[in-house]
């Protein structure tokens, strides 16, 4: 018999031991497993193209497995491809509504991806199915953090801890759970507690490159910036692929003020990702700061083609924008940056600025109220509301908010 009928014999076989109520040849089904087990490990080394491959292979041979499909949308979350990540999770959930993992998985791409709102719908999704699972509450209390909700994130994040420490408990030779549990704890602002369990982590296992990648992100907020680098530094030693850790080290250069070097590190993430949507974001921020305004507002603009939902990146693109003397493309960043972001005081305290430069005056006064709304201890704010008034001839209003400035200066 020739190889070319070997699979259609079998599954003929297959067919006819089924109708007779006998087991029969499992051929694809073992394929497909086959294919998610290589593809898990070629993920694992970080041939990212490989495992996508595999696991599309997988999804050919089953397409009916909600697995693979979870799996791709984690190689391509890995590879920033996020529209096809919470493509291929979203087909996980409709295979099988009840996996937890590929909510959370969705919800993680949704918040890279500027959906705050339904990647946190998703992490909740996920606690319902699986109201023990650390990871969906670690990420939940991270979401509402960002979205300034200290209360939930505080209680999120308490639970995620509880989970990882009972976790830590039944085995405490998880290097997994050290890390995650640390990551909690370092959200929270116990950074003393993230470097203890950062540390067992690595000392489990030596080689974990996100283990020292956390640590380097803690040392920095805590000032160490050169302990910050060295972590960061063995963390690419082990996985030069890792586009995050090269983006993080670059931060901790652009804090020492090595720009070249920072932006050396953005463009090597960059490099790894085409679309690290973050890296472009703080390559553009430096080359702003350095006076590179072409090179920023491309870079800015990859950003926000990236992630069209990104508030912060059409604020400094704004801002580049302003010092390009480009006044009313910086008024439409920030006009924009407002829309979707209203309670950033900093956008309407720039526009307003813009305005002012263009003689809107009432515009101006307008944006710094907002601001002065926002974040009444904004001094800077009041001053330029005296400017302001005081240019339209309201001396009595001038006073007053110059008053105040000089109050809260200290003056």
């Amino acid at each position: 018999m020739s190889a070319a009928k070997c699979r259609p014999t079998c599954l003929i076989l297959g067919a006819l031991l089924s109708a007779m109520g006998l087991p029969g040849c499992t051929y694809g089904q073992q394929t497909a497993k086959e294919f998610v087990n290589r593809g898990n490990t070629e993920m694992a080394k970080g041939e990212l193209d490989r495992a996508i491959a595999d696991f599309t292979k997988a999804i050919e041979l089953k397409p009916k497995l909600a697995q693979p499909y979870d799996l791709r949308g984690v190689a391509k979350g890995k590879k920033f491809d996020l529209d096809g990540a919470i493509a291929d999770y979203s087909k996980a959930i409709e295979l099988d509504p009840k996996d937890a993992k590929a909510y959370d998985d969705r919800g993680v791409a949704k918040e890279s991806n500027g959906d705050l709102g339904g990647a946190m719908a998703d992490y909740s999704t996920a606690i319902e199915i699986n109201p023990q699972f650390a990871n969906a509450y670690c990420h939940r209390g991270i979401a509402k953090q960002i979205k300034e909700d200290s209360a939930g994130a505080m209680t999120d994040l308490d639970i995620a801890i509880a989970d990882y420490s009972q976790a830590i408990d039944l085995n405490p030779k998880l290097p997994n759970a050290y890390c995650d549990r640390g990551i909690a704890k370092a959200t929270k602002g116990d950074s003393a507690g993230a470097m203890a369990d950062y540390a067992k982590a690595i000392e489990l296992n030596p080689k974990f490159a996100n283990a020292y990648t956390c640590r380097g992100i803690a040392k920095e907020k805590k000032a160490d910036l050169d302990g910050a680098i060295a972590d960061l530094t063995k963390s690419i030693k082990l996985d030069p692929k890792d586009a995050n850790a090269y983006n993080y080290r670059g931060n901790v250069r652009q804090a020492r003020g090595d720009m070249d070097e920072a932006i050396a590190d953005y463009t090597k993430a960059i490099g790894l990702n085409p679309k690290f949507a973050n890296a472009y974001y703080n390559r553009g921020v430096v080359k702003d700061y350095k006076g590179d305004l072409d090179g920023a507002l491309a870079d800015l603009t990859k950003t926000i083609t990236l992630v069209p939902a990104s508030a912060i990146a059409y604020y400094s693109r704004g801002n580049a924008r302003r010092d390009k003397h480009d006044l009313d493309g910086a008024i439409t960043d920030y006009t924009k940056a407002i829309e979707l972001d209203p309670e950033r005081p900093s956008a309407y305290y720039n526009r307003g600025n813009a305005r002012k430069a263009k003689g809107d005056l009432d515009g101006a006064i307008a944006d710094y109220s907002k601001t002065i709304d926002l974040y009444p201890k904004y001094a800077e704010a009041y001053n330029a509301r005296a400017a302001a008034r005081k240019a339209k001839g309201d001396q009595p209003g001038a006073a007053e908010d110059s008053a105040q400035a000089a109050k809260l200066q200290g003056h």
